[in-house]
């Protein structure tokens, strides 16, 4: 049994302290998996990897975390957090007190107008959720690699099958999203 597990256990049988060992054992995890998602968003954007921890910590619990069954069920709903903001990010930003009727415009080549990421975002997360009710298991990967930014190496060990299942299952998923997201 891993580190993380019994650190999870030792939160769940209301330990003294044990909740502020977890926090201090997943954070640097947590961080670079903020980093890594946070990345790939487009340039400009206000929330720093940090807060995105902050953020997810809360909601998945605060000091009060619930009863994980092991890092796999941990790591998968920080996963699912991070995904959730991210989303009510892009949809805040998409309504139109905000100006999300607006397109951007590329200066460079000022008639092409630039599809928001935003905007391929909440789309991903259509076909993310149509997935998830279809393929469960497809889902949760693309959660895991695209949002929390794990390696397939790590994605086979959280899921508890081999690295190739992993990439076959990435495979699939981003196949279907592909063909999901284009109708």
């Amino acid at each position: 049994m891993g580190e993380i597990t019994l650190m999870l256990r030792a939160v769940q049988q209301g330990e003294s302290g044990a909740d502020a060992r977890l926090l201090e054992a997943v954070y640097g995890e947590l961080r670079l998996l903020a980093a890594s998602r946070l990345a790939r968003e487009p340039p400009g954007q206000t929330l720093q990897p940090t807060a995105l921890v902050h953020e997810a910590w809360l909601r998945l619990g605060g000091d009060a975390q619930p009863a994980w069954q092991n890092r796999r069920h941990f790591f998968g709903a920080a996963a699912e957090a991070m995904r959730r903001i991210l989303i009510d990010r892009a949809r805040r930003r998409r309504t139109k007190r905000r100006g999300g009727e607006q397109e951007r415009v590329d200066l460079d080549g000022f008639d092409i107008a630039a599809v928001p990421r935003s905007a391929e975002l909440l789309a991903l997360d259509d076909a993310l959720e149509q997935l998830g009710v279809t393929a469960p298991a497809q889902a949760e990967v693309v959660k895991l690699h695209f949002f929390a930014g794990l390696s397939f190496a790590e994605i086979a060990a959280t899921l508890q099958v081999s690295e190739r299942t992993a990439k076959r299952w990435w495979a699939f998923a981003r196949a279907w999203l592909h063909t999901a997201m284009r109708s």
